[in-house]
């Protein structure tokens, strides 16, 4: 490996384009291409998300990368969940008993713009759109592609291939097909949809309701959900089954059942929804999926990256961060000087694999927890612990969602593992009525919580360790 390597990268979503910045920034020469149009010049929006919930790990790496501040300046800072029930009511539920740890709304095509744009700044970055790759030649590494202007077809020879073009990959799909090697590759969806609606902006520009949180009207076997934009508006999220239940996307095909569902379980969004009918019907329904795959690169020649990888479902917020989060450990290992680039491809699978793995396994778990949990007193009571154990031992207790979302320094995996004996600890302590919550809680009463956790959390990584978990 050297840095006359010609280096293609297939797609320059999020990921690719960070990965493309990082590395031109290290001297590489990179030719990018994409099978969209130019979103800083074309709107692209339609049928994917429009915000993004960024966190540490996504920070972390844009700092790498030198953008941190320009992706901070389009940012709305969420500190907690606000949940709606059936009458309006709301309760509010931070994320962290830390005051500096939050969540930010972000435009998914704003900072893909970020990242382009500053890729662009470099000689040694070429980027092309509306050309779409149809195979890749993993044996000779050639990439084939189709510009969708002219319909010509033309062919790319290059030393290696990232392959960042997402959950629908077509470098993964040219792994499977030409079948020259061992590839495992599974592709999972819940039997639930998603469908993108808008609550547009009062009459001065400004939120209707409050742009610090993220909201939710959580009903048990499907929600709704809404992250504030900068423009006064929020993205709301319907997430539904396609075909269970008295009301499901299949069957919710007439104006009148689509408004009879909503009153019925969403007045107070309804309310602010002015076209639900024309958007319910207009706008597409996307599918919710996990992909995981393995092994991650072929030879010394072709890798996949990001969603191509490891795609996840939303509900964690850490689909965009772990892709993110991937071109950081990347550069770690490259970093390392290693001789090769299957080395380093090797290596990097090895570190990254039971991380994205793990965040995978947390997101359909989050998925569960926001539709059912989040209301459920038990629940209510556990996070009202976490809140105050965080708040007055900051630097000894971190909740599951904390040690994920504010936490780069720990991996997913880990993460998961302590976060999950520490749930299970805290709610067996509540069960025994051992522990409880109440108004003003002395530190020294916090204190006791604490220890009882810690001793309980051990024991259950402990009986987990035993048993091979």
């Amino acid at each position: 490996m050297n840095k006359n390597d010609k280096i293609l990268i297939i797609g320059a979503g999020l990921c690719g384009s960070l990965l493309a910045l990082r590395l031109a920034q290290r001297g590489y020469k990179v030719e990018m291409y994409e099978s969209r149009p130019d979103l800083r010049t074309t709107d692209i929006s339609a049928g994917r998300s429009i915000n993004l919930a960024l966190s540490d790990r996504g920070f972390k790496a844009l700092r790498l990368c030198g953008v941190e501040d320009k992706a901070r300046e389009i940012c709305i800072s969420m500190y907690g969940r606000l949940m709606h029930d059936t009458k309006g009511n709301t309760f509010a539920s931070n994320y962290s008993g830390r005051e500096n740890e939050y969540i930010n709304s972000i435009s998914r095509g704003d900072l893909n713009g970020i990242l382009l744009t500053e890729a662009e700044k470099h000689k040694n970055v070429n980027i092309h759109f509306n050309k779409k790759c149809t195979s890749v030649d993993i044996e000779n590494t050639i990439a084939h592609f189709k510009d969708y202007k002219t319909k010509e077809e033309f062919s790319i020879n290059a030393e290696v291939i990232f392959g960042t073009d997402g959950a629908g990959s077509v470098l993964r799909k040219s792994y499977y097909l030409e079948k020259k090697f061992l590839f495992s590759y599974a592709q999972n969806y819940l039997n639930h949809g998603y469908k993108e609606l808008e609550i547009p902006a009062d009459n001065s520009g400004k939120h209707q309701i409050s742009n610090q949180h993220l909201h939710i009207w959580p009903r048990g076997d499907f929600m709704l959900i809404a992250l504030p934009n900068l423009d006064g508006s929020f993205t709301v999220t319907l997430f539904l089954s396609y075909d269970e239940g008295e009301y499901n996307f299949n069957n919710l095909t007439s104006e009148e059942k689509i408004t009879q569902f909503f009153e019925q379980e969403f007045p107070d969004a309804l309310a602010l929804i002015p076209k639900i009918k024309e958007e319910f019907l207009n706008n597409p329904t996307g599918a919710l999926g996990t992909v995981k795959c393995s092994p991650w690169s072929y030879q010394n020649n072709t890798i996949l990256l990001g969603d191509a990888a490891h795609a996840i479902v939303p509900f964690y917020g850490q689909g965009m961060n772990a892709s993110f989060e991937d071109v950081t450990v990347f550069d770690e290992i490259l970093e390392k000087g290693l001789s090769n680039w299957n080395l380093i491809f090797k290596t990097f699978e090895k570190e990254r694999k039971q991380d994205t793995d793990a965040i995978a396994d947390l997101a359909i778990d989050n998925f569960y927890e926001m539709r059912d949990h989040v209301a459920n007193p038990l629940f209510k009571e556990k996070r009202k612990i976490e809140m105050d154990l965080e708040k007055h031992f900051p630097n000894q207790y971190s909740s599951k969602y904390s040690m994920v979302t504010f936490n780069d320094e720990i991996g997913y995996n880990e993460a998961m593992k302590k976060g999950r004996a520490q749930d299970k600890a805290l709610l067996n302590l509540i069960a025994d009525d051992e522990v409880h919550t109440h108004l003003n809680m002395s530190k020294e009463e916090l204190k006791v919580i604490l220890e009882k956790v810690k001793v309980e959390t051990n024991n259950i990584l402990e009986e987990d360790k035993i048993a091979g978990l």
